[in-house]
């Protein structure tokens, strides 16, 4: 039975030292208010009456950048000055990293303008000799070409010349 008084006991006193755990402020209207979670943000300092043990005052935080100045007679904000290090670091290496993309899709398109300069000059050279050339046409079959269609695949070789081999 002494048992239950002593663990009755403790028991009472854990919800005395929960309850003692209360946060105490004066509200905008000068109401006491009590509760178990600390007041809003907007209450000051100075209007806090009690808080839980184990908890410290606010303390306010280090201003780390300047307060914004006062706005000018035409209403606009100054901004404020100054560079990241890291942040322009990180810039510059991302403007690098695209200029050598770049850099590379041009390589690649000029080595494949090269290719088409080379392939187009050698089916000219093939067309202008005069030899007999034949195709494949779309069922499979083999046919020669005529003048007419010499005359045009003379052209569009000469074309792909005019645009490639610059």
């Amino acid at each position: 039975m002494q048992c239950f008084k002593t663990l009755f006991l403790l028991v009472g006193l854990g919800f005395a030292f929960a309850a003692s755990a209360q946060w105490q402020w004066t509200d905008k209207d000068g109401n006491k208010v009590f509760s178990d979670r600390a007041p809003p943000s907007d209450i000051p300092e100075k209007n806090i009456l009690r808080r839980p043990s184990g908890s410290r005052p606010a303390v306010a935080p280090a201003a780390t950048t300047p307060a914004p100045a006062a706005a000018s007679p035409d209403g606009a904000v100054p901004q404020v000055k100054g560079t990241d290090p890291a942040l322009e670091a990180k810039k510059k290496q991302a403007e690098d990293a695209e200029a050598a993309k770049k850099k590379a899709e041009d390589a690649r398109v000029a080595a494949a303008r090269a290719e088409n300069c080379t392939r187009s000059k050698q089916a000219k050279a093939s067309f202008d000799s005069g030899i007999r050339i034949a195709r494949t046409n779309a069922q499979g079959e083999r046919e020669v070409l005529d003048d007419a269609a010499r005359a045009s695949e003379t052209k569009r070789l000469q074309d792909i010349i005019a645009s490639d081999c610059r």
